[in-house]
């Protein structure tokens, strides 16, 4: 089925995902929220795409939940909402491949979430971030969750009380995202840091992915409990194999995924 709301393409082992929603401002509306879990199941079992950015059309990168979705809904419509929405970011830490949020301009809300739950983030010096639903009466829950892994209690909160919009430069040293860089070098700046994880085991990378949200919110015994099994399975891959020999034997290593 084609998307409606979303432009998709490949660049070698490079998914793009592309928001094209700029009338709305990439509104999070239900529809497009299920047209983003469809688009990441499907690149998540491509074994030809190492690595996913998800970008967007328009000056704001995303402004969260669709607002016109919002207003005089049952109780079980809102459900709906914030299931299909906590679905979503569960679906972006969960696929195989790392998941590279290239942000143009501001991100808000749920918008902010979304930048906060992507692996990595790259964002242009022009990009702003707020979770401002406290302003409007509906505290930005939801989006808490994601923005306090991120940044921290402190911080959080700071964000989350005041609504406040935060520039990329205060964003990347919070940890929000990983890098500022000029407008102008956005695109090529997330395809290096793509292209730079693609370059590792498809097999490895996925696996790290896992392995790093499954011990994240572990305490620390439990952490390398089940970190040194992991490691352990993993010394036995094929990929491990062959990258220690490379490495040992001084020539580039030959990944088959496995």
């Amino acid at each position: 089925m084609p998307y409606q709301h979303l432009l998709t393409s490949s660049q070698g082992e490079i998914g793009i995902i592309t928001l094209n929603r700029p009338e709305r401002r990439n509104a999070l509306s239900l529809e497009l929220m299920l047209e983003l879990i469809r688009c990441l199941d499907e690149l998540g079992a491509d074994t030809g795409i190492r690595a996913v950015i998800l970008a967007a059309n328009g000056k704001v990168f995303c402004s969260g939940h669709d607002l016109g979705e919002m207003v005089g809904r049952t109780v079980n419509e809102y459900r709906r909402i914030f299931d299909v929405c906590t679905e979503l970011m569960a679906k972006i830490q969960s696929i195989p491949q790392p998941v590279i949020a290239q942000v143009q301009g501001v991100a808000t809300a749920a918008g902010c979430q979304l930048v906060a739950t992507c692996d990595l983030a790259v964002a242009s010096d022009q990009a702003g971030f707020a979770t401002p639903g406290v302003k409007i009466g509906l505290f930005c829950t939801t989006p808490m969750v994601a923005l306090s892994r991120a940044v921290g209690r402190k911080r959080a909160l700071e964000m989350l009380l005041t609504g406040k919009v935060v520039d990329a430069a205060t964003a990347a040293d919070w940890g929000l995202v990983n890098r500022v860089v000029p407008a102008g070098e956005l695109e090529s700046a997330t395809r290096e840091l793509a292209v730079k994880i693609a370059e590792a085991s498809s097999f490895t990378v996925a696996l790290g992915k896992q392995a790093y949200y499954a011990q994240i919110d572990l305490d620390q015994p439990k952490a390398y409990a089940y970190a040194k099994e992991v490691m352990t399975l993993n010394s036995l891959a094929q990929d491990a194999q062959e990258g220690i020999s490379a490495f040992l034997e001084k020539r580039t290593a030959c990944w088959t995924g496995k």
